[in-house]
C-alpha cells in the first residue's frame, strides 16, 4: 500500500521538480563540512546565506503551485526572432564547429564547445516538465534540436533532479551513450546507469574530474532537490565550472543569490563567461529562496569574476508569475548597473550560437 501511495504522489504535477572514483576534492572552506554530505537522515543542505523563508505553505505556496498547473498550459505569445529556424541552428553550429562556442537549446540546455570537447548541459528537451512527459507545464517553444539531431556529445552535466533539468526521456533518447561522460551531483548516478550510460561520475561540491581535456568542478548553489513527495534533498544540487586551456566557463544551475558566489570566484575564477538563470523569480516570497532575479543574476556574475554573463532559464516554459519575456531587459539594465559594458550581458535566441 505504501509503495502504491508513493507512486501516486510522485506522479502529481510538481513543475519544479554507482559513480566513478576519479573525482578529486579541492580543499574546502573552513565553514563547510568535508565532504559537504547529507545531514542526519540522509538529506543534503544548502551553504550559508540562504534567505530566510517568509512564505506560509497553505496561504502562499499551495495556491501558487495549484495555479501554475493551469498557467503552464496556457498559450504564450512568442515574439519574432526568439526561436531560430532549424536550418539556421545547424548553420550556426557548422560555422563554429572548430572553435570554442556555445549554443542555447532553450531553458538551461546549452551545447558548449570547449578545448575540442562538446559539453551538453541540463538537456530538458521534452514537451513537458513533469512526470512521464504528461503532467506539469508545457513548453511554449520547442528545443532548438532534438536528441537525435545533436552533434556527438563528449561530456554531459546535469545540475539537479528537477523535471526541467533532469529530463529522463531526453537522456534515454541521446545516441552514443557509450562515449558520453556523464558528470552529475551526488545521488543522481542511478538515473544514468538505468538509461545506458557507462562513464558516470557523481560529484560533491568543490570536487573535480577531468574528461577529454576539460576539468569539470561541481560548485555550490542555493536551491533544493525533489522529484516526488518523499525525496526532498535526497540528492545534491549545484552548478559547474569548466576549465580547458586558458578558458574558464561557469554554469550556475538553479540557485538563489548569496555570499557563496564570491567564494566560488575567489577559488575558481575569474571566468570568461557565466551562464546564469534569469527567470522563475515571481512571486518573490516563494522564489527568492531558489532562483535569482535578473538583477541578482548580474550581481552573481560580477561576484564570480565573469567577464560576460549569458541569461538562461527563461523564454521556454512557464514556471512562475513574471511576464515570460520581461527578464532580458532587466538583465541588460542590471548588468550595466554593476559595471558591465553594454553588450557584455547577452540574451540569445533559442538555437543561437556565439563564439566565446
Amino acid at each position: 500500500m505504501r509503495r502504491h501511495l508513493r507512486s501516486l504522489v510522485s506522479a502529481l504535477p510538481l513543475p519544479f521538480m554507482a559513480a566513478a572514483t576519479d573525482a578529486v576534492r579541492l580543499d574546502l572552506p573552513d565553514h563547510h563540512a568535508a565532504p559537504y554530505s547529507p545531514q542526519r537522515g540522509g538529506r543534503f543542505r544548502n551553504p550559508p546565506g540562504l534567505p530566510q523563508r517568509e512564505d506560509r505553505m497553505l496561504r502562499d505556496r499551495v495556491p501558487f503551485f495549484w495555479g501554475m498547473t493551469w498557467r503552464g498550459r496556457q498559450k504564450v505569445d512568442v515574439p519574432d526572432g526568439h526561436v531560430l529556424e532549424k536550418h539556421d541552428v545547424q548553420a550556426g553550429l557548422q560555422r563554429h564547429h572548430n572553435s570554442d562556442s556555445y549554443t542555447w537549446l532553450g531553458h538551461a540546455a546549452f551545447l558548449i564547445r570547449l578545448g575540442g570537447a562538446t559539453i551538453l548541459t541540463d538537456p530538458y528537451l521534452s514537451h513537458r516538465a513533469g512526470p512521464l512527459n504528461l503532467l506539469g507545464p508545457k513548453r511554449y517553444v520547442p528545443s532548438a534540436l532534438a536528441p537525435a539531431e545533436l552533434p556527438p556529445i563528449d561530456i554531459l552535466t546535469v545540475s539537479h533532479n528537477h523535471y526541467d533539468h533532469l529530463d529522463l526521456a531526453a537522456l534515454a533518447a541521446l545516441p552514443n551513450k557509450e562515449r558520453i561522460a556523464a558528470i552529475v551531483p551526488l545521488g543522481l548516478g542511478r538515473y544514468f546507469h538505468q538509461r545506458g550510460f557507462r562513464d558516470i561520475t557523481e560529484l560533491d561540491w568543490y570536487h573535480s574530474t577531468e574528461r577529454r581535456g576539460v576539468t569539470v568542478t561541481f560548485t555550490p548553489a542555493l536551491h533544493f532537490s525533489r522529484r516526488g513527495a518523499f525525496d526532498r534533498n535526497r540528492s545534491l544540487w549545484g552548478g559547474f565550472a569548466y576549465h580547458a586551456g586558458e578558458r574558464r566557463v561557469f554554469f550556475s544551475g538553479d540557485t538563489a543569490y548569496g555570499p557563496v558566489f564570491r567564494e566560488i570566484g575567489e577559488r575558481l575564477g575569474p571566468f570568461d563567461t557565466a551562464f546564469v538563470g534569469i527567470g522563475a523569480y515571481e512571486p518573490q516570497i516563494i522564489m527568492r529562496n531558489s532562483h535569482t532575479t535578473p538583477e541578482e543574476a548580474a550581481m552573481l556574475a560580477r561576484d564570480i569574476g565573469a567577464r560576460r554573463v549569458v541569461g538562461m532559464h527563461w523564454g521556454t516554459v512557464v514556471l512562475s508569475d513574471e511576464p515570460p519575456f520581461e527578464a532580458p531587459e532587466r538583465l541588460r539594465a542590471a548588468a550595466v548597473a554593476v559595471g558591465y559594458a553594454p553588450g557584455e550581458a547577452d540574451v540569445m535566441p533559442v538555437g543561437g550560437t556565439r563564439a566565446f
